[in-house]
């Protein structure tokens, strides 16, 4: 099924044409439970990749940050018991205590990361990488970072889809995580969305003459106009959490390039504007399973100098 925004309640570009010079194209990825194979673009796995190549790990042992520890099988456990449509006494002795956490030494040991997204160029209008490829991959550490923001370390993969001819079969599980980045699998549903620079960052005369039209009027830029939630690719980033600040590559120190969001919510609250029209009111809002902090986005840049430069994250 396919899976459309609904149209925005004001066409703010009308209002203020100066708005199209600071608009770009995003590609709402739409994840929704599903069975993707190796094949497909997914959130959550699983990956096409390749038996040789040795699966990434997180070596940062206690530099993690650790509260409660789960291994994935006990996530996938009370997850689909949660997910049933009635739990029996039997079923609900077996859920995880409240509380409860696996020994936080476990963390000190090679931690494999875990599949986030993989987005095949021919799905995704705004798939951005090396000429001579065709597939992008995104995991993550599923582990709290403190020098990220206690968020998961992030790491990107370009590839070509044909030159994968013996895939692993199995990827290797992190011995525990942190559950809420853990990510369902997910097929994806790509949508190609027109998105509007946030406030902060437009031209203060042209920032103040929204604020002031917002003023008089009942929908806000920022929430309903203007920035897309949930998962995307491209687009631009939603600074409501603190100021915008710079975010400039680590190597070369050129200003960075907004790639990919993890989103813990696809639209928010229970009539929220941007729930896609096919999904009903009560349909699940976090389909992913995914909470960053206490209900960001995570956002993951790029440097344009060189896609083999480290990606840069900041949560908002």
């Amino acid at each position: 099924m396919t899976r459309t925004t609904p149209p925005r309640p004001v066409d703010v570009a009308a209002l203020f044409p100066e708005l199209t010079a600071h608009s770009t194209t995003a590609t709402r990825l739409h994840p929704r439970p599903g069975r993707p194979t190796v094949a497909d673009s997914s959130v959550g796995g699983p990956l096409l990749w390749p038996a040789h190549e040795a699966w990434p790990v997180c070596d940062d042992g206690d530099a993690h940050y650790v509260f409660q520890l789960r291994t994935p099988a006990s996530v996938h456990r009370d997850r689909a018991i949660l997910a049933a449509d009635e739990v029996t006494d039997e079923q609900r002795a077996q859920l995880s205590p409240l509380g409860f956490s696996e020994p936080h030494h476990l963390v000190d040991q090679p931690i494999p990361m875990v599949p986030v997204a993989q987005l095949h160029r021919r799905d995704v209008p705004d798939f951005v990488g090396p000429d001579d490829t065709d597939v992008m991959q995104v995991l993550w550490c599923p582990l709290d970072h403190p020098e990220l923001g206690y968020s998961p370390k992030v790491r990107l993969f370009w590839r070509r889809a044909d030159d994968v001819t013996e895939p692993v079969a199995t990827a290797p599980e992190p011995p525990v995580v942190n559950d809420s980045y853990l990510p369902a699998s997910c097929v994806l549903h790509p949508e190609r969305i027109r998105e509007y620079q946030y406030g902060g960052l437009l031209p203060d005369d042209l920032d103040a003459r929204i604020r002031d039209w917002e003023d008089e009027d009942e929908d806000t830029y920022q929430v309903d106009l203007s920035l897309a939630p949930g998962w995307k690719v491209g687009g631009f980033a939603n600074w409501s959490l603190t100021d915008p600040h710079p975010v400039d590559c680590a190597e070369c120190g050129t200003p960075m390039t907004l790639l990919f969001t993890a989103d813990s919510s696809e639209w928010h609250g229970t009539d929220g504007s941007w729930r896609p029209v096919e999904d009903p009111p009560g349909a699940s809002a976090a389909p992913t399973e995914v909470t960053i902090g206490r209900g960001y986005s995570l956002y993951v840049f790029r440097c344009p100098t060189s896609f083999d430069h480290p990606a840069a994250t900041t949560i908002q």
